[in-house]
């Protein structure tokens, strides 16, 4: 029956997808991973089946029992004037199964009122929140399931926006380091937009994650194909079409054959590992060919698309740190701290 429940669970999936371009959906503040560790990772530690509760949130198939009481705080000093923060809690009940509690927001700090002629006349606030609780349930040793529900409001200036959104996934895993998810997220509407009678799409994204930890070595590799609802993602901005323009004509010269093919298939592919040093720290690598391809520099791609960080235990905490350059000159700073709170109430 589990493994029927498991299959029956993963055959809705694709009764939720649909395609989407890029700018034209709405909440998209959910795309941003606020976990250090996933950031670290490039975004690709969707299958880790560590009892993190900071990749939970974004694969609720990997919520389980052993999370019971922690609570994790996360913050990211994004670009100029931009605060992105979340707390989350985990709780475990006998007979329901074990659920995580989250509320994160995203502030974009103090705007000015201006003419315009540029002339200001005042100031003004905007942001983003939303509250989520997600479930999960062990089915037996290899498989799990879970679902997160979201409900989502945006506030700019006078104007505001409402949403839902549910993200499900199913996860399996053996004894051997490996572990697959399927998850699907940012299903829902926006309930109210900013003009009236007038809504979008949410970020949908189905994705599949893969990772592996050696058994005779101390690294954990991670991959995740993710936006499998649409085959082409390619957006190509004029400054980064420099070098595949005709000197003659002035049209672009596009990508054909292999490398066209390569090219799409690469922008849905997230990589990243794990270098274990010890029990209590662990070093974290990431790479992200699209995000490469979209904000790179093409006289200038330095860094773009890789990040970097660690994760270290001092006593009852886990400290998260990960750093992600998006383009040149701006790399965000994500930190994270995680804590078991039954270890306090042993102690006192």
């Amino acid at each position: 029956m589990k493994y029927k429940l498991f299959t029956l669970f993963l055959l809705i999936f694709p009764k939720f997808l649909w395609a989407q371009d890029a700018g034209k959906y709405a909440f998209t503040f959910l795309e941003e991973p606020v976990s250090a560790r996933m950031m670290a990772l490039g975004q690709s530690g969707l299958a880790i089946y560590d009892n993190d509760i900071t990749l939970a949130l974004a694969n609720p198939s990997l919520i389980n029992e052993q999370m019971n009481n922690d609570l994790a705080f996360s913050y990211v000093h994004f670009f100029s004037g931009v605060n992105y923060g979340q707390v989350q809690y985990a709780r475990n009940f006998r007979r329901l199964g074990s659920f995580l509690f989250s509320v994160q927001s995203m502030n974009y700090g103090t705007l000015d009122y201006a003419t315009v002629n540029g002339t200001q006349e005042g100031t003004f606030s905007a942001a983003d929140y939303a509250m989520a609780m997600g479930w999960g349930r062990t089915l037996d040793e290899h498989f799990s399931i879970g679902a997160t529900a979201r409900l989502i409001g945006s506030y700019y200036e006078s104007y505001s926006s409402y949403g839902i959104a549910v993200d499900v996934a199913g996860t399996y895993r053996n004894d051997k380091g490996f572990t697959v998810s399927l998850v699907a997220s940012g299903i829902g509407t926006q309930i109210k937009g900013f003009t009236s009678g007038v809504t979008a799409p949410l970020p949908f994204n189905l994705s599949v994650a893969v990772s592996q930890k050696m058994a005779h070595a101390p690294f954990r590799f991670t991959l995740v194909a993710d936006h499998l609802e649409k085959w082409d993602l390619t957006y190509d901005s004029p400054v980064i079409l420099i070098g595949r323009i005709d000197p003659v004509s002035g049209d672009t010269i596009p990508l054909s054959g292999v490398a066209a093919f390569s090219d799409k298939l690469m922008r849905h592919i997230i990589l990243g590992t794990e270098l274990y040093l010890g029990k209590s720290l662990s070093i974290r690598l990431g790479y992200n060919y699209r995000r490469r391809q979209e904000l790179a520099l093409a006289d200038r791609k330095g860094l773009v698309g890789f990040s970097w960080g660690f994760g270290v235990k001092i006593n009852r905490f886990q400290i998260g740190f990960a750093r992600s350059t998006y383009h040149a000159g701006v790399t965000p700073n994500y930190f994270t701290l995680t804590t078991h709170l039954g270890e306090f109430m042993r102690r006192y």
